[in-house]
């Protein structure tokens, strides 16, 4: 596995693990025992974990999370650990580096602010920059659906543009902040919005930022 994702990946399942199975996330009208079995779902079910994407798989999907939510929390916290099955394309280290990281780093803090005292993680250097590369190659997938547009910047002027459109709303704010708002999770992220007032009112609210 590759650093960032396995780190990222032991730090979920000891967030679930405390959390315990009845917590609140960030997911909406999904608690502790249904994020984890979604993690497990996605790396062990590739015949279910399509429904995310492809709607005539959502009804098996949502089937398999059920099955899977009813499991012993322990089991699902324990399979998250030991990552995926032998011969799945997560347990190639290129796949996990590329599809793991954001995931994991996303549902970490699903758990964490979650919670009423939660404070930022001080995420080094290199680890914010491997998350600004990943957002520069997602922005425009994530902010496809958002009603104006929508530039994201670094505090060091790098920017990534997620629509083209106008009025243009700017959010400013470190790579890791500006994932979590990408990802639809503009409630917790620490960010600056600029723009047109109205705009920024609606990038705030929008349901359309994420996948």
């Amino acid at each position: 596995m590759s650093t960032f994702a396995k780190r990222e990946r032991l730090l979920l399942a000891d967030l679930l693990e405390t959390a315990g199975p009845e917590a609140p996330t960030l997911c909406e009208g999904w608690r502790t025992r249904d994020l984890a079995a979604h993690v497990v779902v996605r790396e062990r079910r590739p015949d279910a974990a399509g429904g995310v994407l492809i709607k005539p798989l959502a009804a098996r999907l949502e089937r398999v999370l059920q099955e899977y939510a009813a499991k012993p929390y322990e089991e699902l916290i324990r399979l998250i650990r030991t990552g995926p099955p032998r011969f799945s394309p997560f347990g190639v280290k290129q796949v996990d580096e590329v599809a793991n990281t954001v995931e994991f780093y996303i549902h970490a803090e699903d758990v964490r602010r979650a919670q009423p005292d939660w404070s930022p993680r001080e995420l080094d250097p290199v680890f914010q920059d491997a998350l600004w590369s990943r957002l520069e190659r997602t922005a425009r997938l994530l902010g496809r659906g958002v009603p104006s547009g929508l530039v994201l910047r670094r505090p060091d002027g790098r920017t990534a543009v997620a629509h083209r459109g106008t009025p243009v709303v700017t959010v400013t704010g470190e790579p890791s902040e500006l994932l979590l708002f990408a990802f639809g999770r503009q409630r917790v992220a620490r960010v600056e919005l600029e723009g047109d007032q109205d705009a920024v009112t609606a990038m705030r609210e929008t349901k359309q930022l994420g996948l």
